[in-house]
């Protein structure tokens, strides 16, 4: 099944842009989000999260395989 994918425009304190599945509890409000697409995994969203934004990084709810910290 295909979800909506998002990833926050403003950076962590580390500098991470995370990415969010659609019903995340974390994700950003609207005005601090940027739609990705609709894809099965988070490591498709990623992919096109990269294109966008260098140091994207997973939710560590929602996206948590792809997170790298």
């Amino acid at each position: 099944m295909l979800k909506k994918y998002y990833i926050s425009k403003n950076a962590r304190s580390n500098g991470d842009h995370e990415i969010h599945a659609e019903l995340c509890m974390f994700l950003p409000q609207v005005d601090n989000r940027q739609f990705l697409g609709k894809f099965i995994s988070c490591t498709d969203a990623m992919v096109e999260a990269k294109k966008h934004y260098f140091s994207a990084n997973g939710c560590k709810r929602c996206s948590e395989n792809c997170r790298t910290q």
